[in-house]
This record gives structure tokens, C-alpha cells and sequence, in this order.
């Protein structure tokens, strides 16, 4: 990775991409330390932290932003939220999925302009929701409006949470248009980056903790070899990731002999590649979001995990360390797995290319023989990539709920994202290297 970017780095164009790829970075972390008004983020940021569950999870997919009510405090989430919605809504709508098949570039640019304006709805709902959080579980993190009217304060760090929103889904467009790799996975990528500095002192004063013998009920104590046994199980994590996301089924292709005029084609034998992990961490994301939901519907009415009553009840059947919840997030990843792979690979239109082409897989016969095998390999496939993508999703907060750290709850998928995302944007460097090094057939 290290020496694909240096020598992208070599090349004028490229080097003008990565550049605005960190200055758009560099403008989302700054947005992510300003407050909105009239709150108080210390305060916000450790009662928020206290209360740990799903919103110690929101905090690490949006950074620092959550915690200290940023303007970029919503993140990419409403912008994840919309187009789950919109792809739902293109296969279960005969228009839209008219749009998005054959209306080519203009109807990709008005599906993409519905999505803009779901996202902005969503982070309004959002942003309300989490305002009415801050007013009845913050503890006070709200200042004094200086005698203006409650409901002024209450517009205002709305629309502010609001426009952050938008302006992090613009800045992603960006990044994707003039930048290096997906905008929206690239911010995603810094925002969990970001928790890093302090997901590394959290450690370091566990083991701390532990040597000085300090105990308490808030304390969070670590041995020195259970910090070992936690970066040697991220560094095996990663491995097994990269190993997974370069994996590929070959599916052998056998292209007849034909002659054209006086020349000959075909005669060649190719293979149809099958990613393991199809889909990438797009399902991991899009789970997270949805498994989110019964939080979010809970800040609007201003309760938590520590409420009393139903709320707090129904909350805390839904919370991060719940086995509710566990089974949930796996189906989740497991079905947006399935979806995923059906929207990208279409077995029926590759038999039928191929039977164009005359190309024909070894032992089976052309058109709907062939699509069948396709499918039934991809359904093998996608299974595998989805339980994959599901264990190690889950397998830290089982750990996490099992030893009572709920610290530990939110590694799988950040190392899934972080990871992934990594290495989709060096293949998209290659694409772009090697697309920039070809010099034609002529030279």
C-alpha cells in the first residue's frame, strides 16, 4: 500500500487527487471539533461516554463529532440511512427501478438527487432526535441562551446538526469526484481513524489501573497480557481480512473457434472472477445503521438505556451487548450481503454475454444451464463472504459482553471498515496507475 501511494505520488494528476483527498479530510476533522451552539461539549462528551452501548458504537463510526455535538456530529449516517432507503425502494418501485436500468447517466443524476434530499429529511428527524437527547439526558450540557427563547436555541442547533449533515454528504461527492476512491467511505474511514489516540490511552490506563491494583465499578481495568492478547487478535483480524477481500472464485470460460472473413477469433480459454467478499463493507455499514434505529427512535423522545419504564426496557433489549441485538446485526449482514451481490452480478446476463461472445463454461451447455451454475456459485460464495463478514462483525461484542467491557464491542467493525476501505482506495490507485501507464497498441 505504502509503495503504490508513492508512486501515485509520482504522477502530476494523481498527485493533485490524493492531495485534495486530504484536504477534504482536513476540513471534515475541523468541522468535527467545532460545537454547535449553546452547548457544552466536555460535559456532553462524558455523559455521552457513560452511558457506552449504541452511542459509544455511533461515536466510533462518526468520530469525536457525536460525542462533543460537532456540526459534523450526524456524520455520514443520514446519508447511509437515505440510500438504504433508496435502493430498497428501486427494487420494490417499478419506476425507479426503470430509472436507475435504463435511464442512463441523466437518470442516475436524478436517483442520486432523490438521495440529497432524503438525506437532508433524515438528518432533520435525526438531528431533532439527538437535540432531544442532549435536553433530557446531558445533565446540563445545554448553556444559557442569553435570553433567547428556548425554541430559537432549539432551530438553531438543529439546523446546524442538519447542515453539517449535507455538507459531509457534498464533501463526499467530492472526494469520489475529484478525489481517490468512494467520498462517503473515505470520511467513514477518518472517522474511525480518528478514535484511535484515544481508544490507545483508554488502554494504556487500563493496564495503568491494573498495575496500581485501582478497582471501582466505573474503572476500566486491563492486564498487561490481555492488551497483548488484543492487538495480536487485531493484527490477525487484519490478516484474515486482507486474505478474505483478495479471494476469488475463477469460473473457467472456453471461447469457440470462429472465423470472421479471412481471420480466426476465438480459441482461448479466460475465467470469470467471483469476489468472496463481493459486496465489501458496504453490508457492515448499512447493518450498523439499521441496527441503530431503535436508539435513534429513543432520542427522540429524550430516553436511554438507563431509562425507567418501557423505554428503557425496550432499549435495553436493543442495546450493543444484548443477544437481540447480536442476532440481528448478523441477519443483517448477512441479508444486505445477499442484496448486494444480486445488484452487482446478474448470472443471466453474463450466460447470455457469453453466449454472444461464444464463449461456454466446460460442461454445461449455453443460456440457461450456465446462468443456473453462475447463480449457484454465487449463492455458495456470497454465503461464505457473509458469515464472514458477520463472525467478525459480532465476534468482539460477544467478547465484549462476556468479560463486561463493553470497550471492546466496536472492534470487528471498525477493522472490517478501516481495513476494507484501504483496500478498495489502493485499487483504485492501481485502476488509475495502470490506466495512465498503458501505452496503447501503436507504441
Amino acid at each position: 500500500m505504502i509503495e503504490t501511494i508513492r508512486n501515485a505520488w509520482k504522477i502530476p494528476e494523481l498527485r493533485k487527487k490524493i492531495l485534495f483527498t486530504v484536504f477534504a479530510l482536513l476540513i471534515f476533522r475541523l468541522g468535527s471539533v467545532v460545537p454547535v451552539p449553546f452547548i457544552d461539549s466536555n460535559l456532553l462528551s462524558s455523559t455521552l461516554n457513560n452511558m457506552g452501548g449504541i452511542f459509544s458504537l455511533l461515536g466510533t463510526m462518526n468520530g469525536t463529532a457525536f460525542s462533543m455535538a460537532a456540526v459534523f456530529a450526524l456524520g455520514v449516517q443520514p446519508y447511509i440511512n437515505s440510500s438504504i432507503i433508496i435502493q430498497l425502494l428501486t427494487v420494490a418501485i417499478p419506476a425507479l427501478e426503470r430509472l436507475q436500468r435504463d435511464g442512463g447517466e441523466e437518470g442516475r443524476k436524478k436517483i442520486a438527487a432523490i438521495t440529497r434530499y432524503v438525506t437532508v429529511a433524515i438528518a432533520l428527524l435525526q438531528g431533532f432526535g439527538y437535540y432531544t437527547l442532549i435536553r433530557t439526558q446531558s445533565g446540563g450540557a445545554l448553556l444559557d441562551t442569553a435570553g433567547l427563547p428556548g425554541w430559537w436555541a432549539a432551530i438553531v442547533i438543529i439546523l446546524c446538526f442538519t447542515a453539517g449533515s449535507a455538507f459531509v454528504m457534498w464533501l463526499g461527492e467530492q472526494i469520489t469526484e475529484f478525489g481517490i476512491g468512494n467520498g462517503i467511505s473515505i470520511i467513514l474511514f477518518a472517522g474511525i481513524l480518528s478514535r484511535v489516540p484515544a481508544m490507545v490511552q483508554t488502554m494504556y490506563e487500563g493496564i495503568r489501573h491494573n498495575l496500581d491494583g485501582v478497582t471501582g465499578e466505573d474503572v476500566f481495568n486491563l492486564p498487561w497480557w490481555g492488551a497483548i492478547l488484543i492487538v495480536i487478535g487485531m493484527l490477525a483480524l487484519v490478516v484474515l481480512i486482507v486474505f478474505i477481500q483478495n479471494s476469488e472464485r475463477r469460473i473457467p470460460v472456453q471461447y469457440a473457434k470462429r472465423v470472421v472473413g479471412r481471420k480466426m477469433y476465438g480459441g482461448q480459454s479466460s475465467h470469470i472472477p467471483l469476489k468472496v467478499n463481493m459486496s465489501g463493507v458496504m453490508p457492515i455499514i448499512f447493518a450498523q445503521a439499521i441496527a441503530s434505529l431503535p436508539a435513534t427512535v429513543g432520542m427522540f423522545f429524550g430516553k436511554s438505556t438507563d431509562s425507567e419504564g418501557a423505554w428503557g426496557a425496550f432499549l435495553r433489549v436493543f442495546d450493543t451487548t444484548s443477544v437481540v441485538y447480536i442476532v440481528i446485526y448478523f441477519l443483517l449482514i448477512v441479508g444486505f450481503s445477499y442484496f448486494y451481490s444480486t445488484m452487482q452480478f446478474n448470472p443471466v446476463e453474463v450466460a447470455n454475454n457469453l453466449k454472444k461472445n461464444g464463449g461456454f463454461i466446460p460442461g454445461f451447455r449455453p443460456g440457461k444451464p450456465t446462468a443456473d451454475f453462475i447463480h449457484k456459485v454465487l449463492g455458495k460464495i456470497t454465503m461464505f463472504g457473509a458469515l464472514y463478514l458477520a463472525i467478525i462483525a459480532i465476534a468482539p461484542i460477544i467478547t465484549g459482553a462476556v468479560i463486561g467491557q463493553q470497550r471492546l464491542a466496536i472492534g470487528g467493525t471498525s477493522i472490517i471498515i478501516v481495513v476494507g476501505v484501504a483496500l478498495e482506495t489502493t485499487k483504485a490507485l492501481e485502476a488509475q496507475m495502470l490506466m495512465r501507464h498503458y501505452k496503447g497498441f501503436l507504441e
